[in-house]
């Protein structure tokens, strides 16, 4: 399999994903602002958008390929049928306990809303009501979004990354057109309206994968449920994997939490809208890295390949590298324009925008662990270890809750960004030393000597980030066309920059480049 084309059928499709989550943020900063409107939403969503990045791309992943992928062997040979058995056995376990989970959270919404605000920083009853009514809304997109992983999973495991990909562009086109279709004067019908839209996009996700899969040849049944040793080793594998791989959004609820209920209205949007563009280049590197990564590794250790998954790895890390540091400099240098064109009209104010830029600078410093933990857990997961991430991941958070707690009110909004950037970073460098430690992973000699220069090269592109941002500034608070201009031509400036740099110092070639078509054409040959 080619690597990076792998990666960057996902990274594209995540990409065009991300793309539509600014215009729908946009549109959302627009109709709704930075309020209490906006707050609730943004709670209620908060534990739909967890449970996603848990399940759907941690947990259930992390756990369902690589026991799928020893069932099947040859994606193309006999082993299909026992995977797609196996398959059956896990929603037959799955689907119940779904159901069951759904019901109480719509049972208890009010205290897991509390939960999950504080109360909004002493509210109304009948708007922390209005909170709880919308958290209601969003529930059902827990089970819809958990099933949508399983059929997920089967794809990915059958090398049919794009379908999966393309699944979340479903959520996004669906909340543009209730904020298109159904936006009020009211910021309170708006932000219902967006709420009954999650729970509609999540149909429209699992019946795509659903289709996807019967257009595959995988058609699964529904069975009694039984707890054979399959499912018990499934079920084993997902609990601890589930902390592990979703430190950063456990991470992040605890900052929303405190956000919400110690800070001023907006404080919560500021965030949110902060982590969105911070999300930008972690779904277009880290989870296209992550979901191909995971496979392709488990499949080389079980053909006892071990060489060659090291390999992999040294390569995932260097490309993680190589794409990363310069989105870190752009975020931390140029927040302020990229907040402005994006969301700096309508209901968001200057000042919104603002605080939204602050927060992202301290988000963006954590960036390249955000991805990095994407790249190296890999390496436990595909050895069956769920255990050792679960492990630094409550490390992490425990650093994240206390520097959040240290940080909150001296820094207010900026606080439990950075408080989350700082634990990602914990976590990141426990894993990288374990791995190093058991002979897991190994930085090669072409590693070791382009991770300088590629530092090297985003500190030449920032320099020149700095100086032209001030130039392009004024241009950021125009109409649609003028502002869009100037974000083309700040990024145009950061990417001529970096890509001269990098050839210049060593840090990739021309060699490589040719390397690269090389195996592209052979791929599609």
């Amino acid at each position: 399999m080619n690597l990076l084309k792998a990666t960057g059928t996902i990274g594209g499709l995540t990409l065009a994903s991300r793309v539509l989550g600014l215009v729908r943020d946009s549109l959302f900063a627009r109709y709704i602002g930075a309020s209490f409107a906006s707050d609730a939403f943004l709670v209620a969503f908060r534990l739909p958008n967890m449970f996603r990045a848990l399940f759907a791309e941690g947990a259930f992943a992390s756990a369902f390929i690589p026991m799928f992928n020893r069932k099947v062997g040859d994606p193309e040979g006999r082993g299909l049928p026992e995977g797609l058995d196996f398959a059956e056995q896990a929603l037959a376990v799955l689907l119940p306990v779904l159901l069951v989970m759904t019901l109480l959270l719509e049972i208890f919404a009010w205290p897991v809303t509390l939960l999950l605000s504080g109360k909004f920083n002493g509210v109304s009853h009948d708007q922390f009501a209005f909170a709880v009514t919308l958290s209601r809304l969003t529930i059902p997109y827990l089970m819809l979004i958990s099933l949508v992983s399983l059929f997920g999973g089967i794809l990915n495991s059958l090398h049919k990354f794009w379908v999966n990909a393309a699944a979340p562009i479903l959520l996004n086109l669906t909340l543009i057109a209730a904020l298109l279709l159904f936006h009020n004067t009211d910021p309170l019908v708006t932000a219902r309206n967006q709420a009954i839209a999650v729970s509609v996009s999540g149909a429209l996700q699992l019946l795509w994968l659903a289709l996807a899969c019967r257009r595959n040849g995988v058609s699964l049944k529904l069975r009694r449920p039984r707890l054979n040793p399959d499912v018990k080793r499934l079920l084993a594998l997902i609990w601890p994997a589930a902390a592990g791989a979703g430190a950063v959004q456990i991470n992040l609820v605890i900052s929303t939490a405190l956000a919400a209920s110690l800070l001023a209205h907006g404080s919560v949007t500021y965030i949110y809208m902060a982590d969105r563009l911070n999300q930008l280049p972690l779904g277009l590197i880290g989870i296209g890295l992550g979901t191909v990564l995971l496979p392709t590794i488990s499949r080389q250790l079980g053909a006892g390949e071990d060489a060659a998954a090291m390999e992999t790895q040294n390569r995932g890390m260097e490309l993680a590298l190589l794409l990363t540091l310069p989105a870190t400099m752009a975020l931390v240098l140029c927040g302020e324009p990229i907040a402005a064109a994006l969301f700096g009209y309508g209901r968001y104010t200057p000042a919104d925008t603002h605080f939204t830029a602050q927060a992202l600078a301290a988000f963006s410093i954590g960036l390249p662990s955000y991805i990095l933990v994407k790249v190296l857990t890999p390496g436990f997961y595909a050895r069956q270890d769920t255990k050792t991430p679960v492990r630094y991941a409550t490390v992490s958070m425990v650093v994240n809750l206390v520097g959040n707690l240290l940080l909150i009110v001296p820094l207010q909004h900026i606080g439990p960004p950075l408080a989350t950037a700082i634990a990602s970073s914990v976590n990141v460098g426990l894993l990288y030393a374990t791995l190093v430690k058991r002979g897991h992973f190994v930085a090669d000699a072409q590693l070791r000597r382009r991770a300088p220069r590629l530092a090297l090269a985003a500190l030449a592109m920032g320099g020149v980030l700095w100086l032209t941002q001030g130039v392009l500034t004024p241009y950021v608070h125009g109409s649609w066309p003028v502002r869009f201009a100037a974000l083309v031509a700040l990024v145009s400036a950061g990417m001529v920059v970096y890509g001269l740099a990098t050839v210049l110092l060593g840090a990739f070639s021309q060699d490589d480049l040719r390397l690269l078509v090389r195996r592209r054409r052979t791929t599609q040959g």
